[in-house]
C-alpha cells in the first residue's frame, strides 16, 4: 500500500540578498561562455591560431568542435559522480568553489595561446570549459532552496537575464579595449583570457559569501567513491520513478544539442559565412544580450502563470524559426533586394535574426533548469542537477561534433539547418512530459524520504510499493 501523496510544507523563500550571491555567479560567469567560446576566443582560434589552410576554416572549426566535445564529455563521466558526493556530504559549496579556482586560472593562461600554438590552445580549452561546465551544474544545484516551485521560474530567469547583463558588461568593454579577433591585432585581443578570469574571479565573490549551504552531511562509512558509484546507481534506478523527470532529460538532450552548437559557432557563423564587418559584429553581440534577457526574465514570469513546460515548448518553436532564418540569410537578402529593389547586405539582416536567436537563448536555458527545480526532490536536488549536467554536457558532444564533422563535408551554412532537426525532436519528445505529474513524484519522494528520517519506512521501499 502506498503512501498518500501529503503535501510537505513549502520551501521558503530565500533572502532577496542570498537569490543575488545565487545570480552572481551567473553575471560572472557568463565572461567566460560570451568571450572565449561564443564572441572573441572561438573566433580567434580559428581564423588566427590555427588560421585558413585553404580549405574553408574546416579543419579550425573542426578541432574547435573537438575541443569542446572532449570537455563536456568529461562532464559526462564526472557530473553524476560529483553530484552525489555532493548530495552525501552537503558539500555544494566547496565543489563550486573548485570548479571557479580551476576556470579562472585556466582561463588567464589563454593569454599564452599564440598562432600556431593549435595543441596549447586545445588543452586550456578543454580544462577551462570542463571547470567551467561543472560550476554550472553545481550553482543551479542550490536552486530549489532558494523558494517554493511557484517562485522557481522568476527566481532562474533572474538569474539568466543578470548573467547576460554581466555578459553585455564584460563583452562590452573587450571589445571597445581589446578590439577585433584579427593577426594584425593580436597582441591586444590575446588579453581577453585574463580579462575573462579577472571579471569572473572579482564578480562571483558575492556567491561565496551570500549563498548558503543547506543539508547536513552523512558520516562515511564507505570510501566516497563507492559511496558515489552507489548513489548514482540508485539515482538511475530511481530515474523510472520520475518518469516526466526522464523524459524531460532526453527532450533536453536533443535542445541542449542545437543550443551549444548556436553558442560555439554563431559569431564563426557570422565571420564565415555572413562575412560581417567589425561594426555589425559589435551590434550583434549587443542585440544578442540585451534580448537574451529580456527572454529569460520576461519568460521567467511568464512561465510561473502558464506553466514551465508550455513555456519551454514555445522556445523551442521559436528556435525553430531563428535557425531556418540563419541558413536562409544570404539568400533571402538576394530575393528581398530583387524583388523590392532594396540594396541590403546579409549582415543587416542577420541583425534581426540575432533578436529572434536572442529572445530563445535566454528562455530556453532558464526554463529548461527551472523545471528539472521542479521536478526534484530537495535532498538529491544535487545529484538530479548533475545528470541535468550530463544532459547538457551529452548534448554538447553530440551538437558540435555532429556540426563539425557535418559541416567539413557540406560547410558551415548548410550543416546549420541540424539545429531545426534537434529543435524538432526535442519539442516532440517533450509533448510527453506531465509538469503536473512531475512534481508529485517529487512531492511522494520527499514525503517518503521524511518518513524514512523518522525510522518509519525507506523511500526507496515505499516507492517500490
Amino acid at each position: 500500500m502506498s503512501l498518500s501523496p501529503v503535501p510537505l510544507p513549502a520551501t521558503p523563500r530565500a533572502s532577496k540578498k542570498e537569490i543575488l550571491g545565487w545570480a552572481m555567479f551567473d553575471f560572472a560567469n557568463q565572461a567566460y561562455t560570451l568571450l572565449i567560446i561564443t564572441v572573441v576566443f572561438g573566433e580567434l582560434f580559428t581564423t588566427v591560431i590555427v588560421g585558413e589552410r585553404g580549405d574553408g576554416y574546416r579543419l579550425a572549426n573542426l578541432l574547435w568542435s573537438l575541443a569542446l566535445a572532449t570537455s563536456y564529455l568529461l562532464v559526462v563521466i564526472t557530473g553524476p559522480l560529483c553530484g552525489a558526493v555532493m548530495d552525501y556530504q552537503a558539500a555544494k559549496k566547496h565543489f563550486l568553489f573548485v570548479s571557479y579556482v580551476a576556470t579562472v586560472a585556466t582561463t588567464a593562461m589563454l593569454y599564452f595561446v599564440a598562432p600556431g600554438y593549435v595543441l596549447l590552445g586545445l588543452l586550456l580549452i578543454v580544462v577551462s570549459n570542463y571547470a567551467y561546465s561543472m560550476g554550472e551544474s553545481f550553482i543551479a544545484a542550490f536552486l530549489p532552496d532558494l523558494g517554493p516551485p511557484e517562485d522557481l521560474g522568476k527566481i532562474s530567469g533572474f538569474g539568466w537575464a543578470l548573467g547576460y547583463v554581466g555578459g553585455l558588461f564584460a563583452a562590452g568593454f573587450t571589445l571597445l579595449v581589446l578590439g577585433e579577433a584579427t593577426a594584425e591585432n593580436f597582441e591586444r585581443v590575446r588579453w581577453v583570457g585574463p580579462f575573462a578570469a579577472g571579471f569572473f574571479l572579482i564578480t562571483a565573490i558575492p556567491t561565496f559569501l551570500w549563498v548558503k549551504e543547506r543539508g547536513t552531511p552523512q558520516p562515511p562509512g564507505k570510501p566516497y567513491r563507492q559511496i558515489a558509484m552507489e548513489r548514482v546507481a540508485t539515482t538511475l534506478h530511481e530515474l523510472k520513478r520520475f518518469r516526466d523527470l526522464g523524459l524531460f532529460l532526453v527532450s533536453l538532450l536533443f535542445s541542449m544539442a542545437g543550443i551549444y552548437i548556436i553558442i560555439a559557432f554563431a559569431f564563426i557563423y557570422g565571420a564565415q559565412v555572413i562575412g560581417w564587418d567589425a561594426a555589425t559584429r559589435n551590434i550583434m553581440f549587443i542585440i544578442v544580450q540585451v534580448t537574451a534577457a529580456a527572454g529569460a526574465l520576461g519568460f521567467g514570469f511568464l512561465q510561473d502563470r502558464i506553466g514551465t513546460r508550455v513555456t519551454y515548448l514555445f522556445t523551442l518553436m521559436l528556435w525553430v524559426a531563428a535557425i531556418i532564418a540563419i541558413w536562409a540569410t544570404p539568400q533571402l537578402t538576394t530575393f528581398l533586394n530583387g524583388r523590392l529593389g532594396l540594396d541590403w547586405q546579409a549582415q543587416h539582416l542577420f541583425l534581426v535574426v540575432g533578436c529572434l536567436a536572442g529572445l530563445s537563448l535566454g528562455s530556453s536555458q532558464s526554463a529548461s533548469r527551472a523545471l528539472v527545480g521542479l521536478f526534484s526532490p530537495t535532498r538529491k536536488a544535487a545529484e538530479f542537477f548533475g545528470f541535468w549536467g550530463l544532459a547538457n554536457k551529452l548534448a554538447g558532444v553530440i551538437g558540435i561534433i555532429g556540426l563539425g564533422v557535418l559541416q567539413s563535408v557540406v560547410g558551415l551554412q548548410a550543416s546549420i539547418l541540424l539545429c531545426a532537426a534537434l529543435f524538432i525532436l526535442a519539442i516532440v519528445i517533450c509533448l510527453g512530459v506531465d509538469q503536473t505529474r512531475g512534481q508529485q513524484a517529487a512531492r511522494d519522494w520527499a514525503m517518503r524520504d521524511r518518513e524514512a528520517s523518522r525510522g518509519e519506512a525507506g523511500p526507496e521501499a515505499g516507492l517500490a510499493q
